[in-house]
Parts: structure tokens; sequence; C-alpha cells
């Protein structure tokens, strides 16, 4: 099952995004020629919203904003500390002018 959850125009090459998805806060990230990315919306440390953060196109991370724990944009998995636990990963794609999630997790 999949669900049209933003325009693409509104999320800038090499930014991050807040959208909601079914009531959960995701962050949606546009790595330019790499394509988008979403995770879960907040921080599995101290829950600080990541479309805040940092974003790394060339690495496919974002930095938390809060205390500063790096995420794989495609695994949802912490690559530093003080992370240790994942967030949830997405499959997304933009798809005409719209950016459009597969509602299954993907690997996380």
């Amino acid at each position: 099952m999949e669900e049209h959850i933003g325009k693409i125009a509104d999320v800038p090459e090499g930014e991050a995004r807040r959208l909601e998805v079914a009531g959960l806060p995701v962050c949606v990230v546009n790595l330019g020629g790499k394509g988008f990315r979403a995770i879960g919306g907040l921080c599995s440390h101290a829950k600080a919203p990541l479309h805040e953060g940092e974003v790394n196109a060339e690495d496919e991370t974002i930095e938390c904003p809060r205390h500063g724990a790096v995420f794989d944009l495609n695994t949802g998995r912490p690559r530093s500390l003080p992370a240790t636990v994942p967030v949830v990963a997405f499959v997304v794609r933009a798809e005409g002018d719209d950016i459009v999630m597969e509602m299954s997790r993907g690997d996380a």
C-alpha cells in the first residue's frame, strides 16, 4: 500500500522536513540526485525532532539537533552516540510532483 505524503517542492534539495503520516511524525529528506529518504521523526535517544538536524547528502545521514547523534537515512540505524537504538526507515520515492511512501516499514 502506498500513500502520497507530500509535494516534492515542499522539501528542498539537501534539507529535511517533518511530515505527518497516519498521525506520526516522519522526517523526509531530499538528497537531490540520490532521491528521497524517510525515517522516524524523533531521535531515539532524546526524542528531538530530526527534521531540524543537519543533513549530510554525501554520507546520507542526518544529525540530531539536540545531542549530535547521527542516523543513517537508509536504515535508520545510529552511526554515532549517544543514540544506540535505530529509528524506523521507510521506503519513499518521487512520483510526478509527489513524495510517495510505502506504508510497510523498511529495514530498521
